[in-house]
């Protein structure tokens, strides 16, 4: 799927630096576009090993006769025979991707390969990649993929690139009995096989990136509802081990409460067509694509823990929330290069607050996301490097919610800013956007100049600084510590009155009928406040 920029983008004055370019997407990812990924994988837990086929469906547009392209797959996972187009040709090996060969004609070609080999097992998953093989409390097997850090191309070959989705996905994991493979979308066939095996095929109707493809192998029961949407009817399907279903039926009520809350502040849930699925897992969670992997203990909280300090993330399941929060921002608003990250994760652990604003009110959503701030190390920027494809900070999670937040608090209306998120996922459904398209969005439907705010707080590890003083009747404001062209149209509370002041590195004058004895600083923009004695 190829990512295209919107008519009001291209026709809006350019108020950022032009979109970088990502050097990594080279001349042998570009040419081609990937059509459908039709990936059959079987585990052996006996040596933590893989093997499969996956047979691409690609678009060579006008390209014909030999033809370059790449294949991901990194060490010690290995392609061992590729067919393009029906005929065998040789792949070369380049470090952790194939160079492949053949002889391309105009539109739809078809690349068949094999591969097997020892993936990587982490020991920490989520955070490191890999296939976790472990087994259960009751002895049996239990397999779990997760590689948003490293990428699919760790336990599977493809594009592995997140500026090309493929169209639709089909996924046939191949078990013992009597285990279940719990893949993405709908299980659509289960076929006997020899040897006492199975094999389970899923079908993704809807553009998938590559690390939201999952695979997951277990002793699993399951159970059913049916969740009241925008669209109608979504189905839910809920995997688990039998030892935990009682405590599932009782946890899981969460993915109502959190397809309501979410849908209300963002639209319809994005992927109806492939359903909804929470699969219990060896680790604490993945937003895999309509699939979302669970593995937070059936504990509000986050393994039991506010994140805020505030008392408020103990009414959730954080792992339900946030990982169910990205089906709009990863899997249906998905970044062009893991350098802009902050959108999947800034936006989503932003839902978390949204979720407890809309069943506990404005409050209870502000004070959880300003709690998370005690968190936020400002080591680096949270906007990475593009010439790498790589993520910036782990602030990213909750200074881009505080970011968020702050913007939010500068729209200064409930219904606007609601439009606007809802409008965000509109314009950008299914698609793989950068940072500089949803800035651009935002300055255009916020109608604010939001350069030297994205540029302060995306670029740099600076926290603005508010520097204000009194003299007599007349309050004097400017921010330091910023980039250039920063502002912030500010609410503040001055002798227990609520003024409104647009502030910038100039300094400002707020002028009152009488002397000014107070200013209360307002927590929901994330600044530090100078006092200056005048």
């Amino acid at each position: 799927m190829k990512a295209f920029l919107p008519l009001f983008l291209l026709l809006s004055s350019t108020l950022f630096a032009q979109e970088p370019k990502d050097p990594t997407y080279n001349q042998y990812r570009s040419w081609w576009d990937v059509v459908h990924y039709d990936l059959t994988v079987e585990a052996f837990p006996s040596d933590s090993s893989i093997s499969g086929i996956n047979v691409i469906t690609l678009d060579a547009g006008s390209k014909v006769g030999m033809q370059t392209l790449q294949i991901d797959l990194q060490e010690p996972m290995q392609i061992t025979e590729v067919k393009a187009n029906e005929k065998i040709v040789l792949p070369k090996r380049v470090d952790d991707h194939y160079l492949i060969n053949f002889e391309a004609k105009p539109g739809l070609n078809h690349l068949e390969l094999k591969f097997n080999g020892k993936p990587h097992v982490p020991k920490i998953a989520p955070w490191e990649s890999g296939i976790v093989f472990t087994k259960d409390k009751e002895g049996y097997d239990w397999i779990a993929s997760a590689c948003q850090d490293k990428g699919a191309s760790i336990w599977w070959p493809c594009k592995d690139h997140p500026l090309d989705e493929a169209d639709s996905v089909t996924v046939s994991i191949i078990c013992k009995k009597p285990y279940t493979g719990v893949a993405n979308g709908r299980l659509t066939t289960v076929e006997d096989l020899p040897d006492n095996k199975r094999k389970f095929t899923w079908k993704v109707t809807n553009p998938i990136n590559n690390y939201g493809v999952n695979l997951s192998v277990g002793n699993y029961t399951y159970f059913k509802e049916d969740l009241k949407g925008e669209k109608g009817t979504l189905d839910a399907t809920y995997y688990v081990l039998p030892r935990d279903i009682e405590k599932a039926k009782i946890q899981f009520m969460d993915a109502q409460r959190t397809i309501e809350a979410l849908e209300y502040w963002f639209g319809a849930y994005p992927f109806y067509e492939d359903g909804y699925k929470l699969v219990q897992v060896p680790y604490l969670g993945m937003e895999h694509q309509s699939c979302v992997t669970y593995g937070n203990q059936f504990k509000n909280g986050y393994l039991g823990r506010d994140l805020s300090g505030s008392g408020w993330g103990l009414k959730f399941d954080f792992i339900i929330i946030h990982e169910s929060g990205h089906e709009w921002f990863a899997n249906s608003i998905t970044h062009k290069n893991r350098a802009d990250m902050w959108i999947h994760e800034g936006f989503t652990s932003y839902s978390e607050s949204l979720f407890l604003e809309y069943f506990f009110g404005d409050s209870a959503g502000a004070e959880y996301v300003i709690g998370t701030r005690s968190k936020i190390a400002n080591d680096k920027p949270i906007i990475g490097d593009y010439n790498a494809n790589e993520p910036g900070s782990g602030d990213m999670y909750f200074k881009g919610a505080n970011i968020i937040h702050t913007l939010r608090t500068m729209v200064n209306d409930t219904e606007k800013w609601r439009s606007i998120l809802r409008e965000l996922n509109a314009t950008f459904y299914h698609q793989t956007v950068s940072s500089y398209q949803v800035e651009q969005f935002l300055a255009e439907k916020t109608g604010l100049d939001l350069e030297g705010f994205f540029n302060t707080y995306l670029r740099t590890t600076k926290i603005p600084e508010l520097h204000y003083g009194f003299k007599k009747n007349k309050v004097f404001l400017s921010f330091k510590n910023v980039e250039k062209g920063f502002q912030i149209p500010l609410k503040l509370t001055v002798n227990g009155e609520i003024h409104e002041i647009t502030v910038g590195t100039k300094k400002a004058k707020l002028k009152l009928e009488k002397a000014v004895e107070s200013l209360t600083p307002n927590p929901n923009y994330y600044l530090v406040y100078r006092k200056q004695y005048l």
